[in-house]
């Protein structure tokens, strides 16, 4: 018998699927992140069905339990906590050692984070990169980063409320200041969208704002221009122009994509030869 992917809501409980349902009321069995999280789930909904448990810190141990259930001929339905099992929640080990085994597999579309906060930020929506959580220690999360500074996609990033402004810092020292978009409790009764750039969140985020989980969607690095003058030619005339040092280098590094220090650097040292 199959192992269905069930997705599951996010916040708004009226965002879980007709077929969804059907396929919990049909599973024998229910994998799911946390039997509790899940109780109240199927609670709501009056379902009664088996629960097991499969998480991050043990769900290589379920895989062969799941595996000789599916090969008893039981229906095993897979769900997390919110959204769909395997996209920055746990799920892949199983879903794979179903598929090397040769078990059949279906994945219902529904639920996740990913697509809403994406158009919710009005960033480069035709072309994106799934980041997802940035793991690990802060020198890996700076390696990974390194490897996205010339990516032209626009990327999307899980982030815990309790990293955000330590790891939009990093972002913003290592990416530039970009345009950007935090969406928090996405189809709950606070979701919010906040525009602006990776650093000036670091400046505007209130505490009482940094609370429940976000998403945020990055604009890609800028197109390279044939003509490495052309910002440096802006950054002149609109010096000359009156423009302060530390608006030109906002507005000049949005545009650009070129760090705001690497820019405040050049019109200091241009601007005051020619004093």
């Amino acid at each position: 018998m199959p192992l269905i992917i069930v997705p599951t809501p996010v916040g708004n409980l009226e965002d879980m699927t007709l077929r969804g349902l059907r396929e919990l009321r049909e599973a024998d069995v229910i994998a799911c992140e946390d039997t509790r999280h899940t109780l109240q789930l199927l609670n709501h909904f009056e379902i009664k069905k088996p629960l097991v448990s499969c998480h991050e810190h043990n769900e290589t141990a379920r895989v062969e339990p799941l595996m000789a259930r599916l090969a008893a001929g039981e229906r095993v339905a897979l769900v997390s906590d919110a959204g769909t099992p395997g996209l920055s929640d746990p799920g892949g080990i199983i879903v794979r050692a179903a598929m090397e085994r040769g078990f059949p597999i279906d994945v219902l579309p529904g639920a996740n984070a990913l697509l809403p906060a994406l158009l919710l930020s009005g960033i480069g929506m035709e072309s994106f990169l799934f980041v997802g959580f940035l793991k690990g220690r802060q020198e890996e999360k700076r390696k990974r980063l390194e490897e996205m500074k010339n990516v032209r996609e626009t990327l999307v990033f899980y982030m815990s409320p309790h990293r955000l402004l330590k790891e939009l810092e990093l972002m913003g020292g290592l990416l530039g200041d970009r345009r950007a978009a935090l969406v928090r409790e996405i189809s709950k009764v606070h979701q919010e969208t906040i525009r602006g750039t990776l650093l000036s969140f670091c400046d505007t985020m209130p505490e009482g704002k940094i609370r429940g989980e976000f998403v945020c969607v990055v604009e890609g690095a800028a197109e390279e221009k044939g003509d490495d003058n052309a910002w440096r030619d802006e950054a002149l005339e609109l010096a000359r122009a009156g423009e302060s040092t530390k608006n030109l280098a906002n507005s000049l590094a949005i545009k650009y994509g070129i760090q705001k220090n690497v820019i405040k650097k050049f019109i200091i040292e241009n601007c005051s030869r020619e004093a």
